[in-house]
């Protein structure tokens, strides 16, 4: 199974001030043994969200909020990792995809953090795409588990097609409704776990890390790692929906 563990963000990730060297370090043997483990399919970390945009739908019409933000009280159905070469282009992927989703939904886009912004690394030379998140909210039918409509599945599928052919699709994916994950919470050395549905989620997320395991409890055991390394914070575990793609 693939699931994605979403981290919440914190007042020194909206601040911008760069992770310590020691969880950095930390991050790092982790995602390290991940990867050589074979469970470690990918990970981003987003930038504050004084640098995100935020598009409500309502009634076939959309409006754009700038950020900074607090938290929303909706969960997330889904999101899609792409490249462009703007917050424009970026906005108008985002625009397209509340259009193939058909119905009243928040979507936020942010870039994604890359090591040159933490210092790890010299930015690489030349004119390159900037990497954005795009984050679209559920609703009750999602949460319930409710099949998305013959028509919603075609139009995503070609919207999905035509990112691809023009360069801008890294990946898209759906997640399954919230009664099916785990929300860990790390304070003061100690654990608590909650099993979902859940009705909201107050933080912002700061990033995500793409796992494949047998079992929740696999997964749960590698996030505590993950989350032991921060003196506080929260994450959830989403399964991703396996459905096949519509024909």
């Amino acid at each position: 199974m693939r699931f994605m563990a979403m981290h919440r963000s914190s007042a020194n990730d909206e601040a911008g001030l760069p992770p310590p060297p020691a969880l950095i370090e930390g991050i790092g043997r982790l995602i390290e043994e991940g990867v050589a483990a074979g469970v470690f399919l990918g990970g981003e970390g987003l930038k504050a969200s004084r640098h995100r945009i935020r598009l409500h739908f309502a009634n076939g019409a959309h409006t754009l909020t700038h950020g900074p933000f607090g938290g929303s009280d909706q969960l997330l159905s889904g999101f899609a990792l792409i490249k462009a070469r703007s917050m424009d282009e970026a906005i108008e992927w985002a625009r397209r995809l509340g259009q193939a989703l058909d119905r009243d939904v928040e979507i936020e886009v942010g870039p994604v953090c890359e090591p040159w912004d933490l210092g790890l690394c010299p930015k690489p030379p030349g004119d390159m795409p900037t990497r954005f998140l795009i984050l679209h909210k559920g609703d009750q039918a999602s949460e319930a588990g409710s099949p998305s409509s013959p028509k919603t599945l075609r139009a995503l599928a070609a919207l999905k097609a035509e990112m691809a052919a023009k360069d801008a699709l890294i990946s898209m994916e759906s997640l399954e409704p919230s009664a099916r994950s785990v929300r860990l919470k790390f304070a003061s050395g100690r654990r608590t776990t909650l099993d979902g549905p859940f009705a909201e989620s107050k933080e912002l997320i700061a990033g995500f890390s793409m796992l494949r395991f047998d079992t929740m409890a696999d997964i749960i055991e590698w996030t505590t790692r993950f989350g032991s390394l921060f003196p506080e914070v929260e994450l959830d575990i989403r399964p991703l929906s396996e459905t096949p793609p519509p024909a």
